[in-house]
């Protein structure tokens, strides 16, 4: 038996809460995916309004190149960048209360901007805006026209409307060992 097999048997899974801003706790949530092993299990509980795309980004590639097995459970809100995490989970719970928050990115910008340095950040914007859509889509296994009504104009989506489209599981709320059982990916 591995060292993580051992733990997992002895205590379950690590419990992430990534909650609040991502942007004010991208250091914590980072160093706390980071404890996770390689291949580790973990379970990923959202409450989170976003943040910065690249938080969400950031977080999202911590789960993908180490190939964590997360189980996401929305325990409240999980909206804007926030929404890349969760979807990156190999598992996604919600329950009856769950909400989510799918809109297209905005731009955020300092108040002193060199007409040069707006002009890249306009392209490069776009750029981000596009390939982000796409990226969501993947991550959740559909295409990018399933979510587009909801991101343009921006929409809240309920946990049964993420089950209806096959993104989530609805979980009701029975203790977590009954819930998050070792998946042995």
């Amino acid at each position: 038996m591995t060292r993580e097999q051992e733990r997992e048997e002895r205590e379950g899974p690590v419990e992430i809460a990534i909650t609040g801003e991502l942007t004010e706790n991208q250091s914590d949530l980072c160093e706390k995916l980071l404890e996770v092993e390689p291949e580790g299990e973990c379970v990923l509980y959202f409450d989170s309004g976003g943040g910065s795309a690249y938080s969400g980004i950031a977080l999202t590639s911590l789960i993908l190149l180490r190939s964590l097995r997360a189980t996401g459970v929305v325990i409240g809100e999980c909206s804007s960048a926030a929404l890349w995490p969760f979807a990156a989970c190999r598992r996604r719970l919600v329950t009856p209360y769950s909400v989510l928050l799918f809109h297209p990115m905005k731009w955020q910008s300092e108040e002193h901007v060199l007409l040069a340095e707006a002009t890249e950040w306009a392209r490069h914007f776009g750029e981000l805006e596009g390939g982000m859509d796409c990226w969501l889509a993947e991550l959740f296994g559909v295409s990018v026209e399933t979510i587009e009504p909801w991101i343009r104009p921006g929409r809240f989506v309920s946990g049964a409307e993420m089950v209806e489209k096959g993104l989530a599981e609805m979980t009701g709320f029975q203790p977590l060992d009954e819930v998050c059982r070792p998946t042995g990916r």
